[in-house]
C-alpha cells in the first residue's frame, strides 16, 4: 500500500468516525429557567421548555424525553416533540388547563411538606438535512441533552382560618343592639340622705 492510500484511509476513518463532533448542536431550557416548581400537597406543577436549533441548515426533531422517578405524585409526558428548524426556536409554557408543555405532575394529596422530587430531564432527537416530515433525510443522531429539575412540596398559604362572614355579621348586630341599649338606659337615681 503506497502513502497516498494509507492518508486516504486515515482521512475517511476521521470523517466517519468523527462526524458527531462536529454535528449541530441545541438549546434546550425549562420553564422556569431554573428547573425548580412547587406546590402544596393535591397541586399540579409542572415545567414548560424552549428549544432552539443553533444550526443553519439541518432541521432537529425531538425522539425522546425520559425523566428520574418521581415519588408522593403521579407524573404525567405532556411533551409534543417538535420539529424545529434550523434557526428556529420553539417554546412552550406549561398550561394545566390545556396539556401544554414538557412534563407535569400531580402531588398526592398526603404530600409530605417539604419533600423534595429532583433529577433530570434526558432529551434526544435527531438530525434531518430537511423537513423530517417532508421529504428531508436522517443525518446523525443528536447528543442527548440533559436538563436538572425539582418540585417541592409547599405550605397551601392557608394560615389561621377567617372567621365566616355569618358570625361576623352576627357578632355586628349584638354589638350595635347592646350599644343601644347601654344609650337608651335612664342614669340612675342616687339617693342622699342626710345624716
Amino acid at each position: 500500500m503506497n502513502k497516498r492510500h494509507y492518508w486516504h484511509i486515515i482521512l475517511l476513518a476521521t470523517v466517519v468516525f468523527c462526524s458527531p463532533l462536529w454535528a449541530d448542536s441545541i438549546t434546550f431550557s425549562l420553564l422556569p429557567s431554573n428547573g425548580n416548581v412547587s406546590g402544596p400537597a393535591g397541586s399540579l406543577e409542572g415545567w414548560g421548555y424552549s428549544i432552539t436549533n443553533n444550526s443553519t441548515a439541518d432541521w432537529y426533531l425531538a425522539t425522546n424525553l425520559n425523566a428520574d422517578s418521581f415519588s408522593d405524585g403521579t407524573p404525567n409526558l405532556i411533551f409534543d416533540f417538535p420539529e424545529v428548524a434550523p434557526g428556529a426556536t420553539v417554546t412552550e409554557a406549561f398550561d394545566a388547563l390545556n396539556g401544554i408543555g414538557l412534563y407535569e405532575l400531580q402531588w398526592d394529596p398526603s404530600a409530605p411538606l417539604g419533600f423534595v422530587n429532583s433529577g433530570d430531564f434526558t432529551l434526544s432527537g435527531q438530525w434531518y438535512d430537511g423537513d423530517p416530515f417532508n421529504g428531508g433525510n436522517h443525518v446523525a443522531d443528536a447528543p442527548d441533552s440533559l436538563l436538572p429539575y425539582s418540585a417541592t412540596v409547599t405550605d397551601s398559604g392557608g394560615g389561621a382560618p377567617e372567621p365566616s362572614s355569618l358570625l361576623l355579621l352576627a357578632t355586628g348586630v349584638v354589638a350595635i343592639f347592646g350599644w343601644r341599649k347601654i344609650r337608651n338606659r335612664t342614669p340612675a337615681s342616687v339617693a342622699v340622705s342626710d345624716r
